[in-house]
């Protein structure tokens, strides 16, 4: 008993491994085409796919630079818990026919922790480097955060509400659950509505959870000198510079298991291994399309908004539109 419950640790910590790689890797894969695809698409020829491997590579290996007002330990670790929490939201994410390596009873609202503490560990990071450009950006981190988190939270609780009136029996705020029941075959034509709706106001709190232009005020090079990172160098930045691949891979995956939990492979009649490789790259193809919808068309089509300009727009319309979807789902629900 004892020897197999050391394998299945042993196991899992292969399993966490893996998947920290994969994570990492993809992370800076699509970061490097979404660059690329945002600098075609403002006819610039941009910078090759590999640039964000060759940048963590360069900065590893510079000099980590603590500034002299700076609180070393607090600065120095910052970095490392927002890559280790960001790391650690993809072992809750199950992809295709492959479940998740942590699961349990409300872990979609862990995940939605988790994303809060990456936004605390940046306004920690910057108010500790002692920087005034940081402490700005640091305040304005702390705003958006505010901000979002109301429309954000609507979504996922909308779509946990409608499967606990479709499935009262299951772990409805479990991720594996939600993926493995569409949101769209429990709904009618009002509920379609609001599904759509909830849907819009996630693909807009995704580029402010990224802090991707036109939410990208914490940093805002033109304006803050880069502002929350602007005293970071190195190693430090090398870190942020993967937490925030990590970021986009998670907060994008959300998206997809909230709303396109969809695999191919059974149209093909495969199973095992061959169903397992189809659903994955189909996954992929799925990241690869909402990346592009909700981050490099959003950041091409639209200037930086001020920072009252992004409270504004996550407080009223944002908001308004992610209370009308769960409206439209409950209405749908009492209809039927």
């Amino acid at each position: 008993m004892i020897t197999m419950s050391l394998l299945g640790m042993f196991w899992k910590i292969i399993g966490a491994i893996i998947i920290a790689f994969l994570g990492v890797v993809l992370g800076l894969f699509y970061k490097g085409i979404d660059r690329k695809l945002a600098a075609r698409m403002q006819a610039r020829v941009g910078p090759p796919i590999r640039q964000p491997f060759m940048d963590f590579f360069k900065l590893m290996i510079k000099e980590n630079i603590v500034p002299e007002n700076a609180v070393p330990w607090i600065f120095n670790g910052v970095p490392i818990m927002t890559l280790v929490v960001s790391i650690t939201i993809l072992y809750y994410l199950p992809i295709g026919n492959i479940s998740p390596l942590l699961s349990g009873y409300g872990d979609i609202i862990l995940i939605v922790y988790l994303l809060t503490i990456t936004s605390i560990g940046m306004v920690v990071g910057g108010f500790a480097s002692g920087s005034p450009y940081a402490s700005v950006g640091a305040q304005r981190e702390m705003v958006m955060m505010i901000s979002y988190e109301l429309p954000l939270v609507t979504t996922v609780i909308a779509i946990g509400w409608k499967l606990s009136q479709t499935y009262p029996q299951l772990n409805i705020f479990s991720l594996a659950v939600i993926n493995a029941h569409p949101i769209w075959g429990l709904v009618g034509p009002l509920g379609f509505a609001g599904v759509i709706l909830l849907f819009v106001t996630l693909a807009i709190v995704t580029p402010g959870e990224l802090s991707k232009i036109p939410f990208d005020v914490p940093e805002a090079e033109t304006e803050l000198a880069g502002g929350l990172l602007v005293e970071y160098s190195g190693r430090n930045l090398a870190l942020f510079g993967l937490a925030d691949a990590v970021k986009m891979i998670a907060m994008v995956s959300l998206t997809i298991f909230l709303f396109f939990p969809y695999n191919i492979a059974h149209l093909f009649a495969l199973n095992g291994v061959f169903a397992i490789i189809v659903d994955s790259l189909f996954f992929l193809l799925k990241l690869f399309l909402i990346i592009f919808i909700e981050v490099t068309f959003i950041r091409v089509a639209a200037a930086r908004l001020k920072i009252d300009q992004v409270s504004y727009a996550y407080w009223i319309p944002l908001s308004i539109i992610g209370l009308l979807g769960l409206a439209l789902i409950v209405l749908d629900t009492i209809i039927v």
